[in-house]
């Protein structure tokens, strides 16, 4: 630091001399600003937080003189370092070529609104009528025509575009312009030409009776169309019912399984099946295979054959109940077992036509004209089953008992003999006037059987035919 850069001139001439000397130099003397003439300290230019940029400034410290050579310096030495100089300001963003107020103008407002021209060319046309000058009345309709046009097309075009897909208005277009085409092309080929006589010369008395014709052909066309439709509606309204029908069906199909697991299964689930529940479970069975069809019989008939709840079961002496075999399941007594649900007449003259009824237990059920038709009853039980009249057409009998013990002691049921399970007699279905026409699977037992006991009807029926096996029917007493 110069020590001159704080000596303050002792006397008036020095001060005088230093004012001097910065004058010639370019610089404000310091006397100035002692004297009263202030000298601006700042620089718009500059002063700022953010140099470089219009608007700002910064603060120049005042000159300091030096009273040896008469040279000023604009700072001290300490401030000797230069400030760096300023970034140049951004540049602004590209002009648009709108101008500000094209830009801040919306297209509508610089257009008239549709509804003032149409109340102008109104006017136009309604003063063309009344100076009577066409050309009015013609410039005024146009111009109000394009405009209605224009504004219902602006409101309705959305909507038809909408609703009109592009295939759609391809299609039509195509159409017209096939039909336009064609037309140019019978113009210019002269063709029309050459079909307008044949046009003049037409009858059209005639044609108008050809009219009629097709017209009233045209309308029974019309009614056979209108018929169809109505039997359609009928078919599928039929299958929707049958539909529903069987859904209801087979809900209820399970609410019954349900509640007779419910009603003979104690909390351990154990049979359990006192008197009272043996007789509402056949009540419920007998209702619900009165009111379902034959799928739904054979779906309960299955149910209950697998359940065991169709088999004569061994029971005490005490209390009646069904006694286990120490295998896990329940004992079976053919003799004097007794069943929890005994299905009796139950199934007599039911439709169990095509039903799968496998390994299903219908001991001594009354089938009396049922119809089992092509059922498949494999491995079924039918020993000392009523099957007198019972329809088995096309039946599969592989496996299925038709009686115990050996075929030359078995027999039918009577009502007043006790069956012997162990010889087999008395242990028969009655298959008197039953037809096993087209019967498949039937082994040479059955069929000695079903000979032997079936009576001429039922012989007449089973595959195979039964040549040298006697009548035993007509010895019986």
């Amino acid at each position: 630091m110069s020590p001159n850069a704080n000596r303050s001139p002792a006397d008036p001439s020095q001060a005088s001399n230093a004012s001097n000397s910065n004058a010639s130099n370019g610089h404000p003397a310091s006397g100035d600003a002692i004297a009263g003439n202030e000298v601006p300290l700042t620089n718009p230019a500059i002063d700022s937080p953010n140099p470089g940029l219009p608007g700002t400034a910064a603060v120049v410290t005042p000159s300091a003189s030096n009273g040896d050579d008469g040279q000023t310096t604009g700072r001290s030495p300490t401030d000797s370092t230069e400030s760096p100089p300023a970034s140049p300001p951004p540049s602004p963003p590209p002009a648009s070529p709108m101008g500000p107020t094209q830009r801040s103008a919306s297209p509508n407002l610089n257009q008239p609104p549709g509804a003032l021209i149409i109340t102008i060319a109104l006017g136009i046309m309604f003063a063309g009528f009344v100076v009577q000058s066409d050309w009015f009345i013609i410039a005024g309709a146009v111009v109000s025509l394009l405009a209605s046009l224009r504004i219902f097309w602006a409101a309705v075009g959305p909507v038809l575009v909408e609703l009109v897909s592009p295939r759609q208005r391809s299609l039509t277009m195509a159409i017209i312009g096939a039909i336009a085409a064609t037309i140019g092309l019978l113009q210019v080929a002269r063709i029309n030409q050459q079909i307008r006589p044949w046009f003049a010369a037409l009858d059209w008395d005639v044609v108008g009776a050809l009219g009629d014709v097709f017209g009233a052909f045209g309308q029974i066309l019309i009614a056979i169309l209108a018929v169809y439709v109505a039997w359609r509606q009928y078919v599928i309204s039929k299958d929707l019912t049958i539909q529903q029908n069987l859904i209801t069906q087979q809900q209820t199909i399970d609410s019954y399984f349900q509640g007779i697991s419910d009603l003979v299964l104690d909390a351990e689930g154990l049979l359990e099946d006192w008197p009272q529940e043996r007789a509402i479970a056949e009540g419920r069975t007998a209702a619900i295979l009165s009111s379902v069809d034959a799928t739904g019989k054979a779906k309960i008939i299955r149910f209950l054959s697998r359940s065991r709840l169709l088999t004569p079961l061994k029971r005490d002496r005490h209390l009646g109940r069904a006694m286990l075999d120490g295998m896990g399941g329940y004992q079976e007594d053919r003799d004097f077992g007794i069943r929890v649900i005994d299905l009796g007449v139950m199934l007599a003259v039911s439709n169990l036509s095509g039903t799968d009824l496998r390994w299903t237990d219908l001991s001594d059920a009354n089938l009396v004209r049922a119809n089992l038709s092509h059922c498949d009853l494999v491995k079924a039980n039918l020993a000392r089953a009523i099957l007198y009249g019972t329809n088995l057409r096309g039946a599969d009998l592989m496996g299925v008992r038709l009686f115990y013990g050996a075929v030359e002691a078995a027999s039918p049921r009577t009502r007043a003999d006790i069956p012997d399970y162990q010889t087999g007699v008395f242990t028969g279905a009655v298959v008197e006037d039953a037809d096993f026409t087209g019967a498949q699977r039937l082994s040479e037992a059955q069929r000695v059987y079903l000979c032997s006991w079936g009576g001429p009807k039922t012989r007449s029926t089973i595959p195979g035919g039964c040549d040298g096996i006697p009548d035993r029917l007509g010895r019986r007493s």
